[in-house]
């Protein structure tokens, strides 16, 4: 517990003091936000808003958990730094993505399939080294199994080792994939994306805490909730990153919000989309992601609904724009007034997730 509040303090005081300062370099570096003609007017008043914003979360969270491991002297994980792998590494593709839109000044970076490319290669990498380095009881960081609140019968060695392995990293990239461009859709609006992944990811620090005091792993565990408990590894330092994430978040929001005095650029949000899917795998709750992240699922969904429709009518449209926030915009809706609303949709959605995952432990 000592870890988890000392992570999150450093984490969140790093962003809170620190963004001005990279605020004044991003200006100096001309790190500015290009705005795409195709949205509304009221957003090219950003134009020259410094971006890549996530370099400072990803800094903070790093800085916060390392720090903490040194003042009180508890090691990290292997699972926490996998989380912290995927994060910085899906970061570095938004890095590229984001430095070519500045350097070219346009609005465009990488092209879609270059973006996918980058996103399977760290994917691919996450997913072998979640599936080695075995703890005493034999558990890895990541199971062969799909998971819902914890993991299900099925298991994808069922097909044989190289053919299941081949499955499971298939399988892994997918949520790879389609997390971190979530969350990377969302981000689109002033505050939108962080405040919702701040009640996304804080819901693993109650998930791992919970799975920590659960665990099958403890000697303490009382034997007539053995049926009950989680064959979870290092489920605390889960919390612990979780946390720290979530104290980088709140830190940055401080300058996110309207107006915002620096973007997450495609650096921050697909690194936290990394995040959240290492989170959920690593915790065992691959499908409960999608209640839990259900505000990107709801925005994502809405843009591949609107895409396949402009596609097969040859250019009409179910909503006025796409992502579903440009929508409300359209509406004359007021872009605080979208942001709040769409982080109680993204907080009901949170609510539902834990209280599943709690029910779920009731019942048995």
């Amino acid at each position: 517990m000592i870890t988890l509040l000392a992570s999150a303090s450093l984490s969140l005081a790093f962003s809170l003091f620190l963004t001005p300062v990279f605020i004044r370099m991003f200006k100096r570096f001309a790190w500015g936000q290009f705005i795409n003609i195709d949205t509304p007017d009221a957003h090219h008043v950003k134009r020259g808003t410094p971006t890549m914003g996530g370099i400072v979360i990803i800094l903070a969270v790093l800085f916060g958990y390392f720090v903490s491991a040194l003042l009180t002297q508890e090691p990290p994980t292997i699972s926490g730094l996998l989380v912290l792998f995927l994060m910085t590494g899906l970061g570095v593709v938004g890095f590229i993505d984001d430095f070519l839109k500045v350097h070219k000044e346009r609005s465009l970076g990488l092209s879609p399939v270059a973006k996918i490319i980058g996103q399977v290669i760290v994917g691919i990498i996450f997913a072998l080294l979640a599936i080695q380095f075995p703890n005493k009881q034999g558990e890895t960081p990541a199971s062969t199994r799909v998971s819902f609140i914890r993991d299900l019968p099925f298991d994808f060695l069922s097909w044989g080792l190289v053919l299941g392995v081949i499955a499971f990293v298939v399988w892994i990239c997918i949520i790879v994939m389609f997390t971190s461009n979530g969350v990377n859709l969302t981000d689109g609006l002033d505050g939108l994306a962080p405040g919702s992944s701040i009640l996304a990811i804080g819901s693993f620090v109650i998930i791992g805490f919970w799975q920590f005091n659960q665990s099958c792993a403890s000697v303490t565990l009382d034997t007539d909730v053995l049926d009950k408990c989680y064959d979870v590894r290092d489920p605390l330092d889960l919390a612990v990153v979780a946390a720290t994430i979530v104290g980088a978040l709140i830190g940055f929001l401080w300058w996110n919000t309207n107006p915002a005095k620096i973007f997450l650029g495609d650096t921050g949000s697909l690194a936290l989309g990394g995040a959240l899917a290492a989170l959920a795998i690593l915790a065992r709750t691959e499908l409960l992601l999608i209640l839990i992240g259900g505000i990107f699922v709801i925005v994502a969904g809405q843009v591949a609904v609107q895409l396949t429709y402009f596609k097969l009518t040859k250019g009409k449209r179910i909503w006025r724009a796409s992502p579903l926030h440009h929508h409300f915009e359209m509406k004359g809706w007021a872009e605080v007034t979208i942001v709040v609303r769409f982080w109680i949709i993204a907080g009901l959605f949170v609510a539902g997730a834990v209280g599943s995952f709690y029910l779920e432990w009731l019942s048995r």
